[in-house]
Formats: C-alpha cells, sequence, structure tokens
C-alpha cells in the first residue's frame, strides 16, 4: 500500500455525504406549506445524510474488495485514487456551481435570490445525473474499468437518495 493520506477518498466521502444531505432536503422540500419548518427540513437533510451514509458502503467495500483481491495492491490502490481523483474534478465544478447559486440565493435581495433559484439551482439539480456520468468518464480516464466500477457504484448510491428518502418518508402528501 501506499503511505500518502487517502485525500481523494475522504474528499469524495465528504462531497458525497454533503449530496445525500441535500438530496434529503429535496425530497422533503415543497411537501410542507407552513412558514417555520426549520425542525422539518433539518429532519429531512439529516435522514437524507443517514441513508447516503448506508448507500456510501457500497463504493466503499467494493473498493476494499478490489483492493484485498489484488495482486498488486500497490498499483491497484494507485489505479483507484487516479481514477478517483478523475471522479472528483467534475464533482468539484459541479459543486462549486451549487455552492455558488446557494450563496447568491442566501446572500441577494429577494428578487435575485429568485433569479439564483431560477436559474442556478434548479437547472444544477436537473444537471446532477449528467455530473455523476461525466465523473464516471473521469474515473474510467484517470484508472480505468474497476475505477469505473467504483464510480457507478457511488454514482448510483448518490442518486438513489433522494427517491429513496422521498419514497421512505415523503410519499404522501402531509
Amino acid at each position: 500500500m501506499t503511505s500518502t493520506p487517502p485525500l481523494v477518498p475522504l474528499a469524495l466521502l465528504l462531497l458525497g455525504l454533503l449530496d445525500a444531505t441535500f438530496s434529503g432536503f429535496r425530497a422533503y422540500a415543497g411537501r410542507d406549506a407552513r412558514i417555520r419548518k426549520h425542525r422539518a427540513t433539518a429532519r429531512a437533510a439529516l435522514r437524507g445524510l443517514a441513508l447516503g451514509a448506508v448507500l456510501l458502503l457500497a463504493p466503499a467495500l467494493t473498493a476494499a474488495g478490489l483492493l484485498l483481491t489484488a495482486s498488486d495492491r500497490s498499483r491497484t490502490y494507485h489505479t483507484l485514487t487516479s481514477g478517483g481523483l478523475g471522479y472528483l474534478l467534475p464533482l468539484t465544478a459541479y459543486a462549486t456551481a451549487v455552492l455558488l447559486s446557494l450563496a447568491a440565493y442566501f446572500l441577494l435581495p429577494f428578487r435575485a435570490s429568485t433569479l439564483a433559484m431560477v436559474i442556478g439551482l434548479g437547472p444544477l439539480t436537473l444537471l446532477r445525473p449528467l455530473a455523476v456520468a461525466v465523473a464516471c468518464l473521469g474515473a474510467f480516464l484517470g484508472g480505468g474499468w474497476p475505477a469505473l466500477l467504483v464510480g457507478a457504484i457511488a454514482g448510483a448510491a448518490v442518486l438513489g437518495v433522494e427517491p429513496a428518502v422521498h419514497r421512505r418518508w415523503y410519499r404522501h402528501v402531509l
């Protein structure tokens, strides 16, 4: 194995957990007409985080399985790390755009923040699957088939959080 700290896997985990938290929030958003719903939105975000943490075990276990069964673990670790970096770069660009839109939403006056929501967060939410697909391509280009396998499982995990939270807790109108 290598002695370098696992910065790429840690960054991917943190990004995945952040995405899962937002997915939990999105699963709940628009379901409740109350004005004061801070507890409910926090609960929805925590549900997304918890489910995301469980679902993200799948790519972690896949990567561990690939490492444990590899004849050259150091080479496999390097391959997975390179693929992880290729996966991380497009997602970092996407996350930066989302965070800039969120900052605009929270910091600008009402009309400008509404515009930030409509032209920023709305389309970016719809582009999430495309961002994951580009990340999978980056994983493949960076690390080949093993990295693509782990990346595709991770992509399915993060894209599965919102529908799973919605189905489990918010299917019925409140």
